[in-house]
């Protein structure tokens, strides 16, 4: 069956909604307030009254918000709270919004996908979250009605809340919740919540509006804080020398002149690589500059070139006789292809990409005893205690994680803790003091965990008037899930939605089947921001547009007449076609549609393009969208991140390439590894549409339609030729038009 978002809700327990012993250990405001010292803030007048474990109310009548979800710059630190405010009716002016503790226990996100961990990836924060923390405002509300009630004598059915306050309107009287934070007590038994004390939407005051997101002002005057940032008394600072091929090992080391480097305190060999530990950042990176080692030769990946896996990946695409999982299934696509008038078949290539965030992984470790302390830019708390406890061989509640705002994150640290992995490790040969790891930019790029090559083979069957009567899919590509262990794999069924995912869509196709064949090359991969959508849909979409240039229809009239049965599909191309004027002629340049439905989210995006027949260069001159993520709690801010992923999508389709030789990358910094300048950038219009469905996400769902967006625009200045690698290189071009 067609995998789609299914989101479920539920009444919130005693348990999970209480703060237990203990358990507001962990926290920062944007990293202001290291752990406890936020703990101790919350207790002692900020927060008075903790009706529960996401919400403080002080005695000021400052509201205290925790955020779950890492903050990346893709606002569910603004959003969330503003669910939780909103329902509880917060003065928004009085909230104020901190990072939660790493507790999955209670912060974990309920999304089934997620299995009650908290990690922030996917998309997945908001559809996760949403339905929980209405219950938690409501709650929040409740308990507040309660104390109310209790302090004036009255039942409790009688009150009502305006924002900041609890009302009674028959004796005309208001009290503040700090007010009530300075007097209250949590009352017994604890009120419950369920649907039907949320708020209809006709009553939103904050949800739907453009609430200034709490982040942005501090980025914009320099106090907000990430990983990089962090100063601990006592400090020492690490560098790690890494293998030139992953996987290998130092089997001699030369270390003379990095410990004759002032200010090196230790030189620490590890599984795969030789750390350096020292008084100054300069100290080490110097002492790593002298370092000589001599690694091992056994790495599978000293096989892996770029240019080999292409033919290797493609030949195992097109081979139907290849042990394939099936990733959707629905009738029998191979009969029906096998039966049709006509077949036409296409094949897709994309390189290795990198995630390139702005801010260099870095994670600052201390190990004393038996307790582990972390601060870090990091995804996922949860990912960040396992490796604490595989690397240290402490207990999960001897690890105490600090994440901090993040400068980027694409899936780079979703579910991979190796920078934290290595602090722990130089944390581990100087007991009692805090050791600061900061990668290179070199390190970063040349130790990536980057999306993968991918082969992609589309066969399709038409019967006599072009009509599809089956669509065959198959990807070949390695496993994300796989290198994270068999049972990570096993327990997705088989089915690596990371790298071979998003093949489904909702065009009405009688016959669709997408599979997907496990390649392994000994080669580490990883998710990239839209995961595999990113050449899934480029691979749907271009082949739909050939499609409809054999049966001599507009592109816009054949997607739409295939969308029929889904007006949300209709509504947002029939509104990005009006926006970009999709009819209106361009001399020398063409406009090309992409679209996708994927993680729930429907978008569709257009590009105007013109191409340098001479140099082969694409060039996009505007980029318009319209999304439909069910109820925009933040519009502008949906409308920021699918601008984002448009413009980061562009980057990848046009110019970013990572090549590997026998197992060697070698792009390694800014000057070889090309990304969008800001020259490159065309602008962007984007329309929300806020519908009554259940709110999903909007970080990645821009980056699936841009690519075949370019690649079909250019298609109609080639005269129809088609572009089916990416990225779509000047020369990949010249050699298309050349053919």
């Amino acid at each position: 069956m067609t995998r789609r978002i299914a989101v479920t809700s539920r009444a919130l327990s005693r348990r999970s909604f209480l703060v237990s012993a203990g358990g507001v250990g962990v926290g920062v405001a944007f990293g202001a307030l290291p752990g406890r010292a936020l703990a101790a803030a919350m207790s002692a007048g900020n927060g008075s009254l903790r009706p529960n474990a996401w919400v403080a109310i002080g005695r000021n009548g400052i509201v205290t918000i925790m955020s779950a979800p890492a903050e990346m710059g893709q606002g569910t630190m603004t959003a969330l709270p503003v669910v939780v405010a909103e329902e509880m009716d917060a003065d928004w002016h009085k909230v104020r919004v901190v990072q939660s503790p790493a507790d999955p226990k209670i912060y974990g996100n309920p999304f089934p996908f997620m299995g009650g961990q908290m990690r922030t990836l996917g998309s997945l924060a908001i559809a996760g979250y949403y339905d929980q923390l209405r219950l938690v405002g409501a709650q929040t509300r409740k308990v507040l009605i309660a104390c109310a009630a209790a302090e004036w004598g009255v039942p409790a059915a009688e009150l009502s809340t305006e924002p900041g306050m609890v009302v009674h309107k028959q004796s005309n009287r208001k009290i503040s919740y700090g007010a009530l934070a300075a007097k209250a007590k949590l009352p017994e038994p604890l009120p419950q919540a369920t649907k039907d004390d949320l708020k209809p939407p006709s009553a939103f005051r904050l949800i739907g509006k453009d609430v200034p997101r709490v982040d942005i002002s501090l980025k914009v005057n320099g106090s907000a804080k990430y990983g990089l940032d962090v100063e601990l008394p006592h400090m020492l600072y690490g560098a790690i020398l890494y293998p030139p091929v992953e996987h290998e090992k130092p089997e001699k080391i030369d270390d003379g002149a990095a410990k004759a480097v002032k200010g090196v305190v230790k030189i620490v060999p590890i599984a795969n690589g030789v750390g350096i530990i020292g008084e100054t950042v300069e100290a080490t990176w110097k002492a790593k500059a002298a370092l000589k080692a001599t690694w091992s030769t056994a790495a599978e990946a000293r096989k892996y070139s770029s240019a080999a896996m292409f033919k290797d990946y493609g030949a195992i695409a097109r081979d139907m006789s290849q042990k394939s999982v099936a990733m959707l299934s629905e009738g029998d696509a191979p009969a029906a292809i096998a039966g049709a008038a006509k077949t036409v078949t296409a094949e897709f290539f994309s390189d290795h990409i990198a995630h390139t965030q702005l801010e260099p992984l870095n994670a600052t470790a201390l190990v004393k005893g038996d307790m582990v302390e972390i601060w870090a830019s990091n995804q996922s708390p949860s990912a960040s205690i396992f490796t604490a406890t595989m690397v240290a061989g402490a207990a999960p509640e001897k690890v105490v994680v600090h994440s901090y705002l993040l400068g980027g994150g694409f899936g780079r640290t979703s579910d991979d803790a190796d920078h934290i992995g290595y602090a722990i490790m130089l944390a581990k040969a100087v007991p009692g003091r805090p050791v600061k790891l900061i990668w290179a930019r070199e390190d970063d790029i040349r130790n990536d965990v980057f999306r993968p090559i991918a082969a992609q083979h589309v066969s399709v069957g038409l019967d006599a008037s072009g009509n599809i009567v089956g669509w065959r899919h198959r990807i070949a590509a390695p496993s994300h899930f796989g290198r994270l262990g068999p049972p990570v794999l096993a327990h997705f069924g088989g089915q690596d939605i990371v790298t071979a995912g998003d093949g489904d869509f909702r065009y009405a196709v009688p016959a669709h089947l997408v599979e997907w064949i496990r390649a392994e090359r000994g080669f580490d991969i990883g998710p990239w921001r839209g995961t595999a959508a990113g050449y899934t849909k480029f691979a749907i979409e271009v082949t739909l547009d050939e499609l409809a240039a054999m049966k001599g229809v507009d592109p816009i009239e054949y997607r739409l007449a295939l969308m029929k049965g889904d007006p949300r599909a209709v509504t947002v191309i029939e509104t990005v076609a009006k926006m970009a004027e999709w009819s209106r002629k361009r001399p020398g340049r063409a406009l090309g549609i992409g679209y996708s439905d994927t993680r729930g989210s429907y978008v569709a995006e257009i590009a105007e393009v013109s191409l340098d027949e001479k140099t082969g260069q694409i060039k996009v001159h505007e980029i318009w969208a319209a999304v439909d993520a069910g109820l925009a709690i933040q519009p502008r801010n949906i409308a920021s991140q699918i601008e984002g992923a448009a413009l980061m999508g562009l980057s990848a389709a046009l110019y970013e390439q990572i090549n590997v030789e026998n197992g060697e990358v070698q792009e390694q910094n800014f000057d070889k590894y090309r990304v969008l300048r800001m020259s490159d950038v065309p602008p962007v219009a984007v329309k929300v549409i806020s519908t009554d469905n259940h709110p999903t996400g909007v970080g990645e769902i821009g980056i699936g339609p841009i690519a075949p967006a370019i690649a079909n625009a250019a298609s109609r200045l080639m005269g129809g030729k088609r572009l089916r690698q990416l990225p779509m290189l000047p020369a990949r071009v010249k050699s298309v038009m050349s053919a």
